[in-house]
């Protein structure tokens, strides 16, 4: 073996697993060399997930960028050969119509996201997979392109790693565990292992299960916890003998009892020809910290795998034997069978991108096979270009807050997620029970009285909507629909239709202590937020004022949307909860790379935010104050920033609305938040729940969402939020979003849709939740844009005012025309719509339809 280098350009930890290998492969793809790979195991790894993974690799998910990439996943294994691409079963059993629904359902996301999965009946499966009895299922789905890695993905992580010592761009080292990291002001130097200390440029974390101890070296943790999952093997089954197959028959998944199995093919295959038959826990998912993994030679199997005792599994083994009585022909091979502890996090997503606390340092972990190359090359891309073809918003380590990567925190999200890998299906809305009542308004207990149907964002407790206004359906009741489909109506009250329409005839006020918010000081505070900014930020004339702008990324795509407080010594940033910590952490990483002198400082827990909103807004808030003049239009236009003085509280007013409807955000010290709630109330305005705030009032005026409508595969121009003119100053991505604006038009425009018919094949209304793929009427082909990219739903909300369920979806430009009419697809029937904007056009707007002075 070569002598342990002394200085390297990156080092990877982990390199054995499939994902470290991956990213090894794709940085040399990228162009990087003078990497050095190390692993506390053998390369491949002989201790970690990998060495063990079933290997399956499905595309049946619910969001794209996991669906992208597993295909992307899937191609790269079967350009490599090492793909059986045998297609993949999901069944409903008789009876459980709630996983037959779950399986449109991912059918129609399938159609949005670019899979070939479809449903087949009960026939088609047994042809298909003879294992099964025919009886007990109802229908199911196929996906063509689900396979099985082979002979493992072990094997092509070993392929991997030669390829690129090979060609003379990695060093690789087995048996070489890092020690400790060498981290001087703020930045990685180097990696301390037990061959040697070896200094370099970038670390990139690839550990697995040993992921967060390797973070707790750098002052951090990661949200990710090992669980068990029980394998079990039953054989012989010789039905595949001299094949020389890896696997014959199609996968299967019998989610509805959280459990899968396959054949492993000819009987000298890798795994001997039997039957394998995995499970994941959902009522006791057996969880472990890092720190309690055996080392290599402690382990009777190995770390990674503990003893299986049968009562784990014997209920829900005893239900698939009903399904597939084979299990129980066959001989239990007890010697084979164990629990293989995989990854599972807080949210379902892995923990990707740069360290929060150290720059130079990255994370790849809390990832499964069937994404592991994809999941490299987002990586290297990152790593390469400062960002990703796809918005890597979900799987970006920055989007965690610091009470999210507590270890309490940790443990009882990670609980919640484990027993839901498989089962039961996962609502778009659903919320977690764990981690819950960390950051309260201050007048929570106010909101508590009125009986508050609270979610929660960001950690910030909010009420969608309060049992107190239930009166007000007597009022609007005609005008809100009761939702009959329990999946539409779960997690909703209609009480907040009811909100929404008192809101809009009258008064109302909302909570909107989600916001995320920093302060952005310093001699250069102004220079690096008008290099960051579309809008211009600078001058004496904006101090003073709001102004609504957004990051666009070196490719002038959109990063980010929030709005700006220029006040005379800082600037103010107010943004959404879920994007408030990536853009806080962005905006430390530009600072520090331009050299600027400025402090950025999350205040978010500081300050409080109330939104006042309605055609009486004005009058009821002038109630409150000395010289109530100071509202009038003349004195205090759209987009002004003032102080009132609210209850003897100091009070930043400004005029701004995200629900349509004129008003004003109040911003106060948390500590002045529930007398000004209190005063406020005084006037006789009612509580508004956010659900009007953000879903259906913001829908009804087409306002965007970030990490949702506005994304980095869209531009500004795309998203209809451009300014008329480029400011003069230089600012990220301006070359770009020149380039883009001088085209004669845009390859796609977010629209706003709305369903022209809403009614079921059994007669019932539905309210649409989740993505549904946009589709060409004649033909059910999901519409496709002239850069690739698929159209669909991005929000989706039934608006009260219209009395219509509408959409946003970014079109092709061919598609933009309105009145145009298109297909949705909701749990496997189809709906029309028709295209009622293009661009930004509200189908709702107060100031336009009903002048006020």
């Amino acid at each position: 073996m070569a002598p342990f280098p002394e200085k390297a350009r990156v080092v990877i930890i982990g390199l054995g697993g499939i994902v470290g290998a991956s990213i090894a492969h794709h940085l040399v793809e990228r162009g990087w060399d003078d990497i050095v790979g190390i692993d506390k195991s053998g390369i491949p790894t002989d201790i970690g997930s990998t060495a063990h993974a079933s290997d399956f690799c499905y595309a049946t998910s619910h969001d794209f960028l996991s669906c992208w990439t597993t295909l992307y996943s899937i191609d790269f294994f079967d350009k490599m050969g090492h793909y059986a691409r045998v297609g993949g079963i999901e069944v409903a059993r008789v009876g459980d119509d709630a996983r037959m629904d779950e399986i449109k359902r991912k059918v129609a996301s399938g159609k949005a996201f670019g899979t070939r999965a479809r449903l087949m009946d009960a026939a088609e499966i047994k042809q298909k997979m003879p294992l099964v009895e025919e009886s007990m299922i109802q229908g199911g789905l196929w996906d063509p392109d689900a396979g099985l890695v082979i002979p493992r993905s072990q094997t092509v992580a070993g392929k991997l790693v030669d390829q690129a010592v090979n060609a003379g761009k990695l060093q690789a080292f087995a048996n070489t565990s890092a020690r400790s990291l060498i981290i001087e002001d703020g930045r990685i130097k180097g990696v301390v292992t037990d061959r040697g200390t070896i200094m370099a440029d970038h670390v990139i974390v690839c550990a697995g299960l040993w992921g967060r101890l390797i973070a707790e070296m750098a002052g951090e943790d990661l949200p990710v916890m090992p669980v068990d999952h029980p394998l079990t093997f039953f054989g012989p089954f010789n039905e595949f003998a001299d094949t020389g197959a890896e696997i014959g028959y199609p996968l299967l998944r019998d989610q509805g009892n959280s459990a899968y199995l396959r054949d492993t093919g000819d009987p000298k295959s890798a795994e001997g020809g039997q039957i394998e038959w995995g499970y994941y826990e959902e009522n006791n998912p057996r969880l472990a910290h890092p720190r309690e993994l055996l080392e290599k030679e402690q382990a009777r199997l190995s770390p990674s795998q503990r003893d299986l005792e049968m009562e784990q599994v014997i209920e829900p083994l005893e239900r698939a034997m009903e399904l597939t009585p084979i299990l129980g022909e066959l001989g239990y091979n007890e010697g084979h069978s164990f629990n293989g502890l995989l990854q599972t996090t807080t949210d379902g997503g892995p923990s990707m991108g740069e360290s929060q606390k150290v720059r130079g340092l990255w994370y790849a972990v809390g990832i499964w096979v069937k994404d592991g190359p994809g999941m490299g090359k987002l990586i290297a891309d990152w790593m390469t270009d400062g960002r990703t073809s796809i918005d890597h918003n979900k799987i970006d380590y920055a989007r965690f807050s610091s009470f999210q990567l507590e270890e309490k925190f940790i443990e009882e999200r990670c609980i919640e997620t484990a027993r839901k890998i498989y089962n039961p299906p996962v609502h778009p809305r659903e919320p977690f029970s764990g981690g819950r009542g960390i950051r309260r308004s201050p007048f929570h207990e106010r909101e508590k009285e009125l009986g508050g149907y609270f979610m929660e964002l960001g950690g910030w407790e909010r009420a969608h909507g309060y049992a107190a206004n239930e009166h007000l359906l007597e009022k609007y009741g005609s005008r809100v629909p009761v939702r009959q489909n329990e999946w539409d109506n779960r997690h909703f009250w209609r009480v907040s239709n009811a909100e929404h329409l008192e809101l809009t005839e009258n008064c109302g006020i909302i909570n909107l202590s989600h916001f995320a918010i920093c302060d952005i000081e310093g001699p250069d505070h102004v220079e690096l937020m008008e290099w960051l900014c579309a809008a211009k930020i600078g001058g004496d004339a904006n101090i003073g004022k709001g102004i609504y702008t957004h990051f666009l990324d070196a490719e002038g795509m959109v990063r980010a949307d929030f709005t700006v407080i220029r006040m005379a010594d800082r600037i103010r940033m107010v943004n959404g909860a879920d994007a408030g910590p990536r853009d806080y952490h962005y905006m430390r990483r530009v600072a520090q790379d331009r050299g600027l002198d400025v402090t950025i400082t999350d205040v978010s827990e500081k300050y409080i935010t109330v939104g006042i909103w309605g055609p009486n807004a004005r009058e009821n808030l002038s109630k409150l104050l000395e010289d109530p003049g100071i509202l009038l239009p003349e004195n205090f236009p759209f987009a002004a920033i003032k102080p009132l003085t609210i209850a003897g509280k100091a009070v930043t007013a400004f005029r701004i609305s995200y629900v349509g409807e004129q008003g004003w955000e109040l911003h106060m010290a948390y500590k002045d938040g529930l007398a000004v709630w209190d005063a406020l109330r005084s006037t006789g305005v009612i509580a508004v729940g956010v659900e009007t705030y953000a879903n259906t009032r913001r829908m009804e005026k087409s306002l965007r969402l970030q990490n949702a409508d506005l994304l980095t595969e869209y531009n500004l121009m795309e998203a209809d939020l451009a300014r008329p003119k480029v400011k003069e100053a230089d600012f990220s991505g301006k070359q770009k979003h020149i380039e883009y604006k001088a085209r004669e038009h845009q390859p796609a425009m977010l629209c706003t849709l709305i369903m022209t018919d809403n009614i079921d094949s059994k007669g019932v209304a539905r309210y649409p939740v989740g993505i549904m793929p946009v589709m060409d009427p004649a033909t059910g082909e999901t519409l496709v844009d002239a850069l690739g990219r698929r159209s669909f739903t991005s929000s989706v909300a039934y608006g009260p005012t219209i009395g219509k369920n509408i959409a946003l979806a970014y079109m092709p430009w061919d598609w933009c025309q309105v009145g145009r009419e298109v297909t949705l697809e909701y749990f496997g029937e189809t709906y029309p719509a028709e295209i009622a904007s293009v661009g930004y056009k509200p189908l709702y707007d107060p100031e336009n339809l009903k002048p006020r002075s």
